[in-house]
C-alpha cells in the first residue's frame, strides 16, 4: 500500500468543519483482498487487539455495525478498516474522536481516508500504529504479495502502551484541559500557543492567556510573593492570619538550633519549592532535623531552608478564584491498606493499577513511588518494602498530601465553616493573586479555626485543579468555569468580528475595500491577502498569506478588533481554514483557475472547495447571484441571512428573494449612472453612484464595481452605518501603494498605462471589458502572459478573449515558468492570437518580462492605452514609472479610437430565472435559494 499524499487540516475543510487528517492511498494488491478474503484470523486478531471496535456503528448507526461490515458479503477494504482503527486508537489514548470517512477515487485501488484528531502528533501516530497493526495481522501470503515490512518481535500491547504514554504527554494536563473544556462550553475560542500549557482564549483585542493556572491577569509581584515562603508567612502573620512559627536558616547547625528554639515537633521545607518536594514533617529529634535539612536544600533553588512549628490536623487545599472560595479538598497522603497477604511493595503495585493514576500530572491521580521519603517512613516504623501489613492497616508512604506525590482528594466544599472560608479569601487577597490555593491544616474544616486551631502552611500561585475537577471522593467542582467567568464576565466579548472572503477573482480588492470601510467605522483591522498580512493598514508579513497560519497571526494580534480573511483555494486544499467560524462569509465568483491541480479538475470541484468559507459563516453569507456555482452554495449555509449581489437589476431569483424580505445588493441604472442599492426586509436603500468610487474608474471598471458591491454587502451585514460604507468606498483607490497589482493606473506619460495581476481567463475578461469601455484616442495595446501551471485550454481561452479588443500584443512569460519551456507560453499565446484573426505583424513574442514591458512601453504613442498583465508587480511598476523613452508624436484628428464599444442599453424588465435540471427553489425565513438534488453517501 502506498501513501500518495497526506494532509493535516487544522480547521474547517472540505471533509468536515473541524480538524481531520486525510490520506490519499493506493492499496494496490489489497484491492483484491477485502476483509472477508483476508480471513477470520485477520478479523479475530483485529477484534482481539482492539475489542472496543465493537462500539463502532459505522454506516449501520448501531453498536457492532463496523464488525458486521467486516464480515458481511465481501467485507470492507483496508482503507476503511484503517480509518476505524486510527479513530479507536485515539480514543484509547484519551482523545474523544468519532468522525471518519473513506471514499474511492477515480483510479482503481485509490482511496482517500479521513479521520478526526485533537492533537496533531497523536492523530498521525494513531495512523502509523494502526497501519502497522493491520499489516502484521494479514495472512503471510498477503504480506509477501505487498512486500510488507514485518517485525518478528512486534508486540502490539507494548506498542499500544507506548502510544498512550506519548499521547498523554502531548495532551493538556488536567488543569489546562479543564480550562479548555470550560471555554468550549461557553463558546470561547481558544488557541494552543506552544507544546505545553500556554493557551490563548478569545481573539484579537479580547484575548486572555493562561499557562497552567496562571492567567494574563495574574500579577507578577503576587506570584513572586507566593513563591517566597518567608515573605508569604510574614505577610499573613502581620494580618493576624493563622500561621505557624517560622525561622529561616542556612546550615544544618542552624536548623537544629531553630528546631530547639521553636520546640519539637517541627517541619522543614525549602524556601521556594513546590508540589511538596523536599518537605519533611513531624520531626522530633536533632538527627531527623539534620537529615531533613539536606533533603530540603536538594529540592530548593535557594540555600535558605525554613523551620516551622508542626501543626497537626488534616491537610486541606482551599481554592480561591476572583476573591471567592470555589472549592475545598481534603487531601490524604499517598498510602496503602494491608490485606494480610501482600507486601508493601506489592500493595503499591495494586494501587498503581488504578486507571486514574498516571505519571506526574498526566492523569487525575499520580502513581505511588517507593522513594527516599517512603523508605524513611518505613524505616521509622520498623518496616521494609517486603513487610506484610495486617488486614485493613493503613500505612502512609508520604508525610505530605500533595496529589503530585500520590495523594488522594475528598471534596469538602459544602461543609467549610464561614470563618475558614473568609480566612482563605483574606490570605489570597493579601498576596494579590487572582487564582490561589491555600494549604490549611485543621482537624475539622467544618469548625472555625478560631475555636479548634489550625494554620496556613502555604499559599500557592498556579494551584492544580485536578483534585477539584476529579476528586477521589465527593462532588466534582467546575473551578475552571469560575476562571472563565472571571476572564470573560457575562456580557463581555471573546470573539472579534470575522469576515471570510473567497472566490476566484477580486478577493484582495474586496478585502481592501472592506478594510477601508471598517477603518472609517473606527476599527483596527487585521487583513490577510495574497500580498501579505496587514494590521491597521500596515504590512507586517509580506507574501501570499491566505492560509491558516496567516489567519492565526491576525486572531492572535492583541490590537486587532476586526478580522478580514482573504481565503484562497490553496490554503483550504492543503490545511483547511485558520478560523473555526466567521460572522460573514462571501464567495465572489467561481471561474477556471488552477484546474488540473491537486485533484481539482472541474468548476464544480473548485466550488466545493471554496464553499467551506460560507459554510462556517454564522450571521450572513454573501453570494454572487450572477454565478450559478455561487448560487448553489446557499443550500449548504447555516447562516441567519443570505445576501445576494447582482449587477442585473432584473434578476428573477433576486427579485423574488427581495419580495420575501431577503437581503440583496443590486446595481440599478439611473439618470446619472449606476447606483449601488441595498434591499433589506422590504426597504430600498440607495447607497452610492459607482462613478463616485475612485477604484471603478468612473464606473467603467465593472469588476471593481462588483467588488465594491460585495464590500458593501459585507459591511452592511456587520451593521456598519451607510455613511461609513460610503466614506470607505470613496477614499479607497487602486493606486500601486494601496492595492499593488490591482488596476494600478499611471498617466504621467503621454499615454495611459494600467498594471494588473489578471492571471486567469475570467480576470482577463474583466480587464478586456474595461479596455473596451475606456475612451482611447490612440491604440489599445496589451502585454500578456499566463502562469505556466495553467491548463492549455485556459491559456488558449485567455488569448481568444483579448484577440478582438486590442490592437497590438506583446506575449511574455512569467519569471517562474512552472514546468513550461522558456518560450512555451508566449508562443502558445501568439499561435492562438493568429488563429483568431490577429496579424502576425501586431504580435511580438518576448519571453523576458522586463524586455517585454520595455517593448510595450516603447511602442506606445500619445493617446494610447497600454495594459500590462504583470507577474513581479513591484518591478513592473518601477519599470513603468521610470520609463523615459516617450514618443513625441502628437495625436491628430485622423487618429481615431481603434474600436467603438457602445454601452448596452438598459432594459428595466424582470428576467425569468431558469432552473437547471435537478434543482428547485426553496423558501425560508432568509428568503429564497436553490437546492440541488443529490444522492446520499454512506461509509
Amino acid at each position: 500500500m502506498k501513501i500518495l499524499s497526506k494532509n493535516v487540516y487544522v480547521g474547517p475543510n472540505v471533509y468536515a468543519n473541524f480538524p481531520v487528517i486525510c490520506y490519499q492511498i493506493d492499496i494496490g494488491e489489497l484491492e483484491n483482498w477485502p476483509s472477508v478474503k483476508l480471513g477470520e484470523g485477520f478479523i479475530d486478531g483485529l477484534v482481539a487487539a482492539l475489542p472496543s471496535l465493537q462500539q463502532h456503528g459505522c454506516s449501520y448507526g448501531e453498536e457492532g455495525g463496523f464488525l458486521r461490515r467486516l464480515k458481511e458479503d465481501e467485507g470492507t477494504w483496508i482503507g476503511h478498516i484503517w480509518e476505524h482503527v486510527a479513530i479507536e486508537l485515539q480514543n484509547l489514548a484519551g482523545s474523544s474522536v468519532s468522525f471518519g470517512r473513506t471514499r474511492s477515487l477515480k483510479d482503481k485501488g485509490c482511496y482517500y481516508v479521513v479521520y478526526q484528531y485533537h492533537q496533531r502528533d497523536v492523530g498521525l501516530e494513531a495512523g502509523a500504529l494502526g497501519l502497522k497493526l493491520l499489516t502484521h495481522l494479514m495472512p503471510s501470503e498477503v504480506q509477501t504479495a505487498i512486500n510488507a515490512n514485518i517485525e518478528d518481535d512486534f508486540n502490539f500491547a507494548e506498542e499500544l502502551t507506548d502510544f498512550i504514554k506519548m499521547a498523554q504527554r502531548k495532551e493538556f494536563g488536567p488543569s489546562t484541559g479543564s480550562l479548555v473544556a470550560a471555554a468550549e462550553a461557553r463558546d470561547i475560542p481558544w488557541l494552543r500557543l506552544n507544546n505545553y500549557s500556554l493557551v490563548q482564549f478569545g481573539q484579537g483585542k479580547y484575548q486572555q492567556r493562561i499557562q497552567a493556572t496562571i492567567t494574563s491577569e495574574t500579577k507578577h509581584i503576587a506570584v513572586e510573593i507566593s513563591c517566597d515562603k518567608e515573605d508569604t508567612h510574614n505577610l499573613l502573620n502581620d494580618l493576624g492570619l493563622p500561621v505557624p512559627q517560622q525561622l529561616m536558616i542556612y546550615s544544618e547547625r542552624q536548623a537544629v538550633r531553630a528546631a530547639q528554639r521553636i520546640g519539637f515537633p517541627v517541619v522543614l521545607k525549602p524556601l521556594n519549592a513546590n508540589h511538596g518536594r523536599g518537605v519533611s514533617i513531624n520531626l522530633t529529634t536533632d538527627e531527623e532535623v539534620a537529615a531533613a535539612f539536606g533533603e530540603a536544600q536538594k529540592h530548593g533553588t535557594s540555600r535558605a531552608v525554613l523551620v516551622e512549628s508542626f501543626i497537626t490536623g488534616y491537610d486541606h487545599r482551599m481554592l480561591v478564584v476572583n476573591n471567592e472560595l470555589v472549592a475545598v479538598a481534603k487531601r490524604v497522603p499517598g498510602h496503602v491498606i494491608g490485606d494480610g497477604i501482600h507486601t508493601i511493595e506489592q500493595l503499591v503495585d495494586v494501587v498503581n493499577q488504578d486507571p486514574r493514576r498516571g505519571v506526574g500530572h498526566e492523569k487525575v491521580l499520580t502513581k505511588l513511588e517507593l522513594d527516599t521519603q517512603a523508605l524513611r517512613l518505613m524505616e521509622e516504623a520498623g518496616y521494609s518494602k517486603d513487610t506484610v501489613l495486617e488486614k485493613d492497616q493503613r500505612f502512609f508512604l508520604r508525610s505530605t498530601a500533595n496529589l503530585s506525590t500520590g495523594g488522594t482528594a475528598i471534596d469538602v466544599t459544602d461543609i467549610v465553616h464561614p470563618d475558614n472560608r473568609d480566612m482563605a479569601v483574606r490570605a489570597i487577597r493579601a498576596i494579590g493573586l487572582d487564582i490561589g490555593g491555600v494549604d490549611f491544616l485543621t482537624d475539622d474544616i467544618s469548625k472555625s479555626y478560631k475555636e479548634i486551631g489550625g494554620g496556613i502552611c502555604e499559599c500557592n500561585a498556579a494551584p492544580g485543579f485536578r483534585m477539584h475537577v476529579a476528586p477521589s471522593e465527593g462532588k466534582p467542582r467546575d473551578v475552571a468555569g469560575k476562571v472563565m467567568d472571571m476572564l470573560f464576565p457575562a456580557g463581555s466579548n471573546a470573539r472579534i468580528p470575522v469576515a471570510g472572503i473567497t472566490g476566484t477573482n477580486g478577493k484582495t480588492t474586496t478585502s481592501r475595500m472592506l478594510a477601508s470601510i471598517m477603518k472609517s467605522a473606527g476599527f483596527t483591522t487585521g487583513m490577510t491577502s495574497t500580498d501579505g498580512v496587514y494590521i491597521d493598514g500596515h504590512l507586517t508579513v509580506k507574501g501570499d498569506m491566505t492560509g491558516p497560519t496567516s489567519a492565526q497571526i491576525v486572531l492572535r494580534d492583541p490590537s486587532v478588533d476586526f478580522a478580514i480573511m482573504e481565503t484562497a483555494r490553496g490554503g483550504i486544499v492543503k490545511r483547511g481554514l485558520g478560523y473555526s467560524t466567521c460572522n460573514v462569509g462571501a464567495c465572489l465568483n467561481i471561474s477556471a483557475d488552477h484546474l488540473g491541480q491537486r485533484g481539482i479538475d472541474t468548476l464544480e470541484q473548485l466550488a466545493q472547495i471554496k464553499r467551506v468559507v460560507v459554510e462556517v459563516a454564522q450571521d450572513c453569507v454573501v453570494l454572487n447571484a450572477d454565478d450559478i456555482h455561487c448560487l448553489q452554495m446557499a443550500e449548504f449555509c447555516q447562516a441567519k441571512q443570505i445576501c445576494y449581489v447582482t449587477v442585473d437589476s432584473g434578476h428573477g431569483l433576486v427579485r423574488e428573494h427581495i419580495r420575501q424580505g431577503g437581503m440583496a445588493v443590486v446595481l440599478e441604472k439611473g439618470i446619472n449612472g449606476d447606483m449601488i442599492t441595498i434591499y433589506d426586509k422590504g426597504a430600498h436603500i440607495p447607497l452610492l453612484w459607482t462613478h463616485l468610487i475612485p477604484a471603478t474608474i468612473e464606473g467603467k471598471a465593472m469588476h471593481n464595481v462588483q467588488n465594491a458591491m460585495f464590500a458593501t454587502a459585507m459591511a452592511y451585514s456587520f451593521d456598519t452605518s451607510l455613511e461609513n460604507i460610503r466614506q470607505g468606498l470613496r477614499i479607497f483607490n487602486t493606486s500601486f501603494y494601496q492595492a499593488p497589482g490591482r488596476l494600478n493606473i499611471f498617466d504621467e506619460h503621454p499615454f495611459k498605462v494600467i498594471l494588473d495581476y489578471a492571471h486567469n481567463p475570467a480576470a482577463i475578461q474583466t480587464i478586456t471589458d474595461l479596455a473596451g469601455r475606456l475612451e482611447v484616442k490612440g491604440r489599445r495595446r496589451l502585454v500578456i502572459a499566463m502562469p505556466g501551471d495553467r491548463r492549455d485550454e485556459d491559456i488558449l481561452e485567455a488569448a481568444k478573449i483579448v484577440s478582438s479588443t486590442f490592437d497590438t500584443f506583446v506575449c511574455k512569460a512569467d519569471d517562474d515558468r512552472r514546468g513550461r519551456g522558456h518560450d512555451e507560453v508566449p508562443m502558445l499565446l501568439k499561435k492562438t492570437l493568429e488563429e483568431n484573426g490577429v496579424s502576425a505583424s501586431d504580435i511580438q513574442t518576448i519571453p523576458s518580462e522586463v524586455d517585454a514591458i520595455e517593448a510595450g512601453l516603447a511602442s506606445c504613442e500619445p493617446g494610447d492605452l497600454l495594459i500590462i498583465l504583470g507577474d513581479n508587480i513591484t518591478r513592473c511598476w518601477k519599470q513603468i514609472v521610470h520609463f523615459n523613452n516617450v514618443s513625441e508624436k502628437k495625436v491628430t484628428k485622423k487618429d481615431a479610437p481603434s474600436r467603438d464599444f457602445p454601452e448596452k442599453l438598459y432594459q428595466p424588465v424582470e428576467h425569468k430565472f431558469e432552473l437547471q435540471e435537478g434543482t428547485r427553489i426553496v423558501q425560508d425565513e432568509r428568503g429564497v435559494h436553490i437546492v440541488v438534488e443529490r444522492d446520499e453517501e454512506s461509509d
